[in-house]
């Protein structure tokens, strides 16, 4: 069975806008009939966008931007450590592949808790406990004697993969917080959500874009271990601010099943054809491997440039290169809030995988880096608002009270499809040369496109919507 957002649960207790009231302990939302409030008038001046604090607050938005900003930093972190104190490359990328596959790992689990828990006693926990694993990274790099050799480098990879597996999953629970906050049961009005997501993917291509360059900047002028030990300052300060902030109250927990709710699932459960049964995973399931193709195309475009820009350059400049498309990316998330409703969430997945897998092919052409900028900046137009897409349709078919397991899943996803990219694209690319790498972001968005179209007949057979969530 799918739901939408609006059918998630009704906001049990958000921090609303000056338009509201509290009227007893469920916090039911009233409308006031007095004359609107200047934060409502310049809501109306500044469009769209100049909404989300009145719905979430003003201080969640800057609150949930830099306190993502340690995921970003800590795969990097860890590979720029590990490989400055070992002077080992194969250390350092299994150190980095550690922390990917932990978060992989266990940000479904964290919002699985999240789900059954509520968010803020999940992140609470999740923060100190990362904050314990990061220590722990820069200590073992530090004091393992013998980690320069892979076999004996099992505490450093370790620390790095609980670490990974332990970092607080600020992103996907942040959308989860908008998806109940813009709930036709809340206080949101009905073009609230493609906003609220536009402006999540954004925050998320900003941080993924300035996380790298801040740890290049204080590895290279400070020293290595300072990346990671300002991430683990910022994830012990700012998410438990985050976890505490009101918005939490505005996602229900999923309520203890008992024995006679369990069995009653089980015999609707019965009930359902096997068909049925297959549409309802695949219905998940579909996001999920669009966001592992997602990140197959960041990781194997990251690796191919680096490949690219030390051909007439410096691998170094693979970063800057990468950051063109980022800034273009986030720019294009941002539009998706006024695109019109009647362009469906089927429609814009497949049209901007289509655009993705054309574009994608032009990375073939060019040898320096002017025309290779060009290409990265209209390369980059379709990929936030596939990447909006994608989450909402994610939100559309969560099962009911799995809304948090569902969006860290999606994050998730990015983040393994994120080392199968690097992975497959530095392969070719020692072996065949930059140009076969760059077949690989081609192919991922070919299958984005693939994936789109299966998810339409998934969608429609389910009736789970035709319009973009609005």
């Amino acid at each position: 069975m799918t739901s939408s957002p609006s059918s998630q649960a009704p906001v049990s207790a958000a921090p609303v806008s000056t338009e509201t009231t509290t009227t007893d302990t469920t916090t039911t939302a009233t409308t006031t009939t007095a004359s609107p409030s200047p934060d409502t008038a310049a809501a109306r001046r500044g469009g769209r966008f100049a909404r989300l604090p009145l719905l979430a607050g003003r201080a969640f938005i800057p609150l949930g931007l830099f306190a993502r900003l340690p995921l970003a930093m800590l795969t990097v972190g860890a590979l720029t450590l590990v490989t400055a104190v070992t002077d080992s490359y194969a250390v350092g990328g299994a150190a980095a592949g550690a922390v990917g596959i932990g978060s992989a790992l266990g940000a479904p689990v964290l919002g699985a808790l999240a789900d059954r828990m509520g968010q803020r006693p999940v992140l609470l926990v999740s923060a100190v406990f990362n904050t314990l694993a990061v220590t722990a990274l820069i200590l073992a790099a530090y004091l393992v004697p013998a980690a320069r050799e892979l076999a004996a480098s099992v505490p450093v990879l370790a620390a790095a993969f609980v670490a990974g597996a332990s970092c607080p999953q600020v992103g996907p629970l942040a959308r989860v917080r908008w998806m109940a906050l813009s709930s036709r049961g809340g206080a949101g009005r009905a073009d609230d959500l493609d906003t609220a997501l536009s402006y999540e993917s954004t925050a998320d291509e900003l941080t993924f874009v300035l996380g790298p360059a801040l740890v290049g900047i204080l590895a290279s002028l400070i020293s290595p271990w300072l990346p990671l030990a300002l991430a683990a300052v910022l994830t012990l300060t700012l998410v438990p601010a985050f976890a505490v902030h009101p918005t939490h109250r505005a996602v229900p927990r999923t309520p203890a099943r008992s024995r006679t709710a369990s069995a009653a699932k089980r015999q609707r459960r019965k009930a359902l054809t096997a068909g049925q049964r297959a549409a309802g995973i695949a219905a998940v399931g579909l996001p999920v491997l669009a966001m592992v193709c997602m990140g197959t195309f960041f990781g194997s475009t990251q690796t191919s440039l680096s490949s690219f820009a030390a051909s007439f350059a410096s691998s170094e400049l693979a970063g800057l290169l990468y950051a063109v498309m980022g800034l273009s990316s986030a720019g294009a998330a941002l539009s998706v809030a006024y695109w019109p409703r009647r362009f469906s969430v089927n429609a814009r997945w497949l049209a901007c995988a289509a655009l993705m897998a054309g574009l994608a092919a032009l990375l073939l052409l060019p040898s320096t880096a002017p025309p290779m900028i060009l290409v990265l900046l209209v390369l980059g137009l379709p990929v936030g608002p596939l990447m909006v897409t994608v989450f909402a349709i994610g939100g559309l078919v969560a099962p009911a009270g799995k809304l948090g397991t569902v969006m860290t899943a999606l994050a998730s996803g990015i983040v393994a499809g994120t080392a199968v990219g690097s992975s497959i694209a530095g392969q070719l690319a020692q072996n065949l040369g930059y140009s076969a790498a760059f077949l690989v972001p081609v192919c991922a968005a070919a299958a984005l496109f693939l994936l789109g179209a299966a998810a339409a007949v998934v969608l429609h057979r389910g009736k789970t919507t035709a319009a973009a969530p609005r």
